[in-house]
């Protein structure tokens, strides 16, 4: 059976949002081995869920022939991409880049094959730090009008904020690493989410002034939820996928508590499953759709983190749901006796447990009933916790309908 075009399987799934080329690119990606590059500003010391879509492409375009390049933007990172943001980032020093570079690539091990050059790793710093002013304004600077540029969103959205000089170069740095990837490796795509549009352009632009070469720019879709809204928010900020940041049972209960609309979409953007089980999944209704939930949720967090990790995550969640509330696998706080002490308020002890980000919020949610004491629900502002309250050592306090956490007094 004749393997199916890559470019048709993205689409299948839903990936794919902007081509610079459509035809010539499904033409290109039929025909022959296509070295392609997304880039990744280690901005943060781990990658999120966000960034996750991203290495899912790259992992099916290898799965299918082609050629990814993972590229390390330690060099952009000094500037700071302006897209999506609505002031400028905080610098940062070379030696936190490098670190939060390497961590990056631990995950993206997991996912490609690096072995005899079926994927690289390249870094910018490696062409962009010995660059000189003069020379890259002179050759680089006079392909870009100011017009053009200030009309891209990713500028667009920040001129009433203020736009520095230092992060307009952002454009420019990033069009250069599709000429520079093109030069040495023959790169003749890059991808990217669908904010990085303009940036993509930009390169597509550059290569062929200066190259004389056709390459293409190919986006996909932003992770949201039916309403249009960025997923992967959480209480504590984003969902990471360092395990030391975004523990796998708190990663397994956001994808098993998102909205009913929304299992399809990320089932066929975050999984392997085939498309055919995505669609049998996706037209579960009522008390069926959990099981589909419990699916992506297991599938997410076994690729993410480990089978095993996936398999603990789920026992906990169904102790807890099924009113065994006793799983080791839950969030745990510890707790000291001295901190205890004669008793500490419910509302600190959820703020101590990151429950919480305020003590309004406490005061808020104990008004609607929405907080539980080993499943006492706690209907007293002032209410406190003691040593009494704790049964072999442990207390369970829940948040809403489906947060739940342990305090482990030491």
């Amino acid at each position: 059976m004749e393997k199916r075009n890559v470019f048709d399987v993205l689409k299948e799934r839903g990936y794919i949002e902007q081509c610079t080329h459509e035809e010539e690119i499904r033409e290109l990606l039929g025909k022959e081995s296509v070295t392609f590059y997304i880039g990744f500003d280690p901005t943060a010391d781990s990658l999120h869920i966000g960034h996750f879509i991203q290495i899912m492409v790259m992992s099916i375009m290898q799965q299918y022939g082609h050629r990814p390049i993972a590229l390390l933007g330690d060099g952009t990172t000094m500037i700071g991409d302006p897209s999506d943001r609505t002031g400028m980032r905080s610098i940062m020093t070379f030696e936190t880049i490098t670190q939060n570079a390497e961590n990056f690539k631990k995950v993206f091990e997991k996912f490609l094959d690096f072995s005899d050059g079926k994927a690289i790793m390249p870094r910018n710093s490696e062409w962009l730090l010995p660059l000189n002013y003069l020379e890259f304004m002179r050759e680089v600077g006079i392909h870009f009008t100011i017009a053009k540029m200030i009309a891209a969103d990713c500028y667009k959205n920040r001129m009433d904020q203020g736009l520095t000089f230092f992060e307009f170069g952002y454009m420019l740095m990033q069009a250069y690493d599709f000429y520079m990837l093109n030069q040495k490796y023959n790169c003749k795509m890059q991808l990217g989410g669908n904010d990085q549009w303009s940036n993509i352009i930009a390169g597509v632009e550059l290569t062929r002034k200066k190259a004389g070469k056709q390459v293409y720019g190919m986006t996909f879709a932003l992770l949201t939820n039916s309403e249009g809204k960025k997923m992967g928010k959480t209480e504590k900020g984003a969902l990471w996928l360092d395990r030391n940041k975004t523990t796998p049972y708190e990663f397994y209960q956001y994808w098993r508590n998102i909205d009913d609309a929304d299992v399809e979409k990320c089932l066929a953007l975050l999984t392997f499953l085939p498309m055919d089980e995505v669609r049998r999944l996706g037209a579960l209704e009522g008390a069926e759709k959990n099981k589909a939930k419990e699916i992506l949720a297991y599938e997410i967090t076994k690729l993410i983190h480990s089978e095993e990790d996936a398999r603990k995550a789920q026992e906990a969640a169904r102790a807890l749901f099924g009113g065994g509330a006793d799983s080791e696998n839950v969030p745990t706080t510890e707790l000291t006796k001295s901190e205890l002490g004669e008793g500490m308020p419910v509302i600190d002890l959820m703020q101590k447990a990151g429950l919480i980000k305020s003590k309004s919020e406490g005061r808020r949610l104990i008004d609607q009933a929405g907080v539980s004491v080993n499943d006492l629900v706690v209907d007293d502002i002032g209410a406190t916790v003691t040593e009494k309250d704790f049964e072999d050592g442990k207390l369970m306090i829940k948040k809403g309908k489906k947060t739940y956490h342990r305090i482990k007094l030491v």
